[in-house]
């Protein structure tokens, strides 16, 4: 049975597609790695306020289209330059919890503030360019475990461990609705830096009166 040239042809033409779409998919990778280099690089250099996305497109020698493809505004460019250090904190912290299972949960609460309290210091700059930009709040892309989800994570984080908390007798009648937003707002960036930066507060004195703050409000009194 022979080959007809018409059945080819579609073959070799979808072949060709397959690695030119291979092909465009290289190059999108490559050019992210070079833009998330080249602003790390001029962040560095000049301070995240500083740098504009046309000097960053400029820089990494990119036209905008491509620098704007891949990131909306700074604050993607800055959460994407996160991801790690986020997904790191995430797994350190869930190994924590897991380790720490039979201790009480206000007393989890408080370790995990205060390694937040340091992870707040390694990212603060980024954090603010993001958080100004709305994108820690964003929605995430559905059945990707994204960046945008960090703000939900320490919500339901710090939620979960006040409900334990209540559970076990250890505090009662906490608005905890309330109290996911009244303890996650000293660590928003814009505060952090202004304590850090104008105030002079070092960490231990942030972290130490953050954590008296969550801990003399929720205990259950008289324990």
């Amino acid at each position: 049975m022979g080959f007809n040239q018409a059945d080819i042809i579609p073959l070799m033409a979808a072949d060709n597609a397959s690695h030119l779409k291979r092909a465009r998919r290289a190059d999108a990778i490559a050019n992210r790695e070079l833009i998330l280099a080249t602003a790390q690089r001029l962040f560095a250099e000049r301070g995240i306020a500083h740098v504009c996305m046309a000097v960053i497109a400029e820089s990494a020698r990119v036209g905008k289209g491509t620098l704007y493809r891949g990131f909306a505004n700074k604050g993607e460019l800055c959460l994407a330059l996160l991801d790690e250090d986020m997904r790191l904190f995430q797994n350190q912290t869930l190994q924590m919890l897991r380790e720490r299972h039979d201790q009480p949960a206000l007393s989890r609460l408080d370790a995990f503030l205060n390694s937040l309290v340091y992870f707040v210091e390694r990212q603060a700059p980024l954090l603010r360019e993001a958080q100004l930009h709305g994108t820690l709040q964003s929605e995430a892309t559905p059945g990707h475990d994204s960046p945008h989800r960090w703000l939900p994570w320490l919500r339901t984080t710090v939620g979960l461990l006040l409900q334990q908390a209540e559970q076990n007798g250890e505090a009662d009648n906490l608005d905890i609705p309330y109290l996911v937003d009244a303890i996650l707002a000293p660590l928003s960036a814009d505060l952090f830096l202004y304590q850090r930066e104008t105030c002079g507060f070092d960490l231990e004195r942030i972290s130490q009166g953050l954590r008296q703050l969550v801990l003399d409000g929720c205990r259950k009194r008289g324990s």
